[in-house]
């Protein structure tokens, strides 16, 4: 009778979701076209169909319907000179509850001299345990325009969930001609709940977001944009930047306030369809 040694029991694995996309456009003179698609596991990119005068527009996707811990998405968007484009995501990216990795998101914008880009994805809901590492790398070429948001939901209110633990990470980093023009980081961790109550954070209110432009002579638009803030808010205009705050008790009261600034901030643009569906 042969004898084998005693082996370990083999260590699950857990599935990981991974996905990669990246777009590239391109100003042929009269409009702009779509020059490089890739797209790679969970991330998938949704092209419709142009409106006329209208910037192109792209929707990332995210198949696995959510991030949690040690999931990995990279996107790269590429704008040629003089090209427009807006880009947006189908849904609110949810960020579930993790057992110790966190999630990781890298999102690369490269624009052109002349090239507008809109990068206007929509909520990122945090569920009570959930972790994101999030970093947004943008380089900008000569007059570049760039408009961005970014905002989060702490928790879902309307279900009474509070995060007890968790972790977000927000990592910024805005370049202009190679020298950096805007840095931010945000990160909080642990009870986030009892941080978030704090008067010198969000006094209590589980969403928030922070808007960016780029345009020239973005002062121009200070006083248009603090009429609609509101008191839950605020915008400031330096160096050609305009950066804004806002800070909400539920999801619906940022959208309320989030959209009309957008618009505004789009020239009268409408926001793209998926954030009405």
């Amino acid at each position: 009778m042969t004898a084998f040694p005693l082996l370990d029991p083999p260590v699950a694995r857990l599935q990981r979701a991974e996905g990669t996309a990246r777009l590239g456009f391109r100003h042929d003179g009269r409009s702009t076209r779509l020059t490089t698609l890739f797209q790679d596991g969970c991330a998938r990119v949704g092209l419709p169909h142009p409106l006329p005068d209208l910037p192109l527009e792209a929707i990332l996707i995210n198949t696995a319907g959510g991030l949690a811990g040690g999931d990995r998405i990279a996107v790269k968007i590429d704008l040629g000179k003089r090209a427009l484009a807006t880009i947006t995501t189908q849904a609110c990216e949810r960020i579930y509850r993790s057992t110790g990795l966190d999630a990781l998101v890298e999102n690369r914008l490269m624009l052109g001299a002349g090239a507008r880009l809109a990068w206007l994805p929509q909520e990122t809901i945090l569920f009570d345990g959930g972790r994101l590492s999030r970093r947004l790398e943008v380089d900008l070429e000569g007059d570049a325009d760039l408009l961005a948001v970014e905002a989060v939901l702490f928790g879902r209110a309307a279900m009474g969930e509070v995060l007890r633990h968790g972790l977000l990470h927000d990592r910024w980093r805005v370049r202009r001609d190679g020298r950096l023009i805007f840095a931010e980081d945000f990160r909080v961790s642990g009870d986030i709940a009892a941080q978030l109550a704090r008067t010198a954070s969000l006094g209590g209110r589980v969403a928030m977001a922070t808007i960016l432009c780029t345009a020239a002579a973005p002062e121009r638009l200070l006083d248009a944009v603090r009429a609609r803030l509101g008191e839950t808010g605020g915008a400031s205009a330096w160096d050609g930047k305009l950066v804004i705050r806002l800070v909400a008790p539920t999801g619906l009261a940022l959208r309320q306030r989030l959209e009309p600034i957008l618009s505004l901030m789009l020239a009268g643009r409408a926001l793209p369809k998926v954030w009405h569906s």
